[in-house]
């Protein structure tokens, strides 16, 4: 999935690279202590059990009410974070799609919204982002405009389980974010596919139907496109530096 960051606003570049920064600076300063953005969640809390959600209990910011947490189930990685928003801390006007009404899908303040996966290798370096289907999570399922509309609200702004790692999951979301939204609206398409293809199946709780879209990631080739990407947009600066 090629994404072209030379149409994004200057606006969104500056954030994108300053994110990029973050994510650097918080990999260095726990590198430095032997430590990385997974050891992070998983300190103090024994024994590494597949399935079982890292830290216990999720990390959950009240403020924002962005909420992720790790763990492990899939082949050729070491596990995933899963990211969150609550209705709460929802755009205004968002609600689930109509084909909730009569499920029982979380409603009201407890329904919540899968943002994206975030697929880590063992070494604590993200090789990966993927979308999942409703029963996975067991979300309240958002369209993908709205779901979008959320990412910039997520933000875990405090230390518990650890700073650096909330720091870098906050700043993943603003660095990768045109992956994210093509892999949200993607996941809706191909759902969508499914389930035409399927007409006697429920398509969100469909077993058959777990990871719905994926792309690898890399921080150092998002952060030079980034880069290449204002570089192209200089002659346009310039000139409306200019006209002013």
């Amino acid at each position: 999935m090629g994404i072209d960051l030379t149409g994004l606003p200057q606006a969104r570049l500056d954030e994108m690279a300053a994110a990029g920064d973050e994510i650097v600076e918080c990999m260095r300063v726990l590198k430095k202590g032997g430590l990385n953005v997974v050891g992070e969640v998983l300190k103090g809390q024994g024994k590494f059990i597949k399935m079982d959600h890292y830290p216990k209990g999720d990390v959950f910011d009240r403020d924002s009410h962005a909420q992720y947490y790790y763990h492990a189930h899939r082949d050729g990685e070491h596990g995933h974070f899963h990211t969150f928003l609550r209705q709460p801390g929802m755009p205004p006007g968002v609600v689930p799609i109509p084909e909730a009404a009569g499920r029982n899908w979380p409603a009201g303040d407890k329904a919540l919204s899968h943002l994206v996966a975030i697929s880590m290798d063992r070494y604590g370096q993200p090789i990966r982002l993927f979308t999942t289907n409703r029963w996975v999570t067991g979300e309240a399922w958002h369209k993908a405009d709205d779901v979008c509309a959320m990412l910039e609200r997520f933000v875990i702004d405090h230390a518990y389980p650890s700073w650096p790692t909330n720091r870098w999951i906050t700043a993943m979301m603003r660095l990768f974010r045109p992956q994210i939204e093509a892999l949200i609206h993607e996941r809706d398409a191909l759902l969508a596919d499914w389930a035409t293809e399927h007409p006697d199946t429920d398509v969100f709780e469909d077993r058959r139907l777990e990871t719905i879209s994926e792309i690898p990631v890399d921080i150092e080739a998002q952060r030079a496109a980034v880069r290449a990407a204002m570089t192209a947009r200089m002659p346009d600066r310039k000139s409306e530096a200019d006209a002013l």
